[in-house]
């Protein structure tokens, strides 16, 4: 479960990562499709619940390393990262194109979560 969580987070920060490109490769105020957004906040909203069923119950792995609490700490950020991905969709109903600084923040985020739960899941 915990893998299928990793796999299905790290697939949303590709199409993600896709969805920033073509940000900043447009002109004007054309926005990405919005498909493709629907489809990252699916895999996103989809991976984090994963995660959360994952992490029911007592921590089984990193516990000698010292990475027991990674998971935790992966899906608050998870939390945070949606919370800015909600200011992003708010941005998108308004049909305004997002600010570039909001989308660095979502995106750090987004990466600095997958990172923590590689070290978790790869322990």
């Amino acid at each position: 479960m915990l893998n299928a969580a990793f796999y299905m987070l790290a697939i949303a920060v590709l199409v993600g990562a896709l969805l920033a490109v073509l940000h900043f490769a447009k002109t004007g105020t054309a926005l990405p499709p919005w498909p493709l957004a629907a489809l990252h906040a699916l895999l996103a909203l989809g991976g984090f619940g994963l995660l959360l069923v994952a992490l029911q119950g007592p921590p089984q792995r990193g516990v000698g390393q010292g990475t027991a609490s990674f998971g935790a700490i992966a899906a608050a950020l998870f939390v945070v990262a949606a919370l800015f991905g909600g200011g992003l969709l708010a941005g998108r109903l308004r049909r305004r194109p997002p600010g570039t600084t909001l989308i660095g923040i979502h995106a750090m985020l987004a990466v600095t979560r997958l990172v923590i739960l590689m070290a978790y899941v790869l322990t």
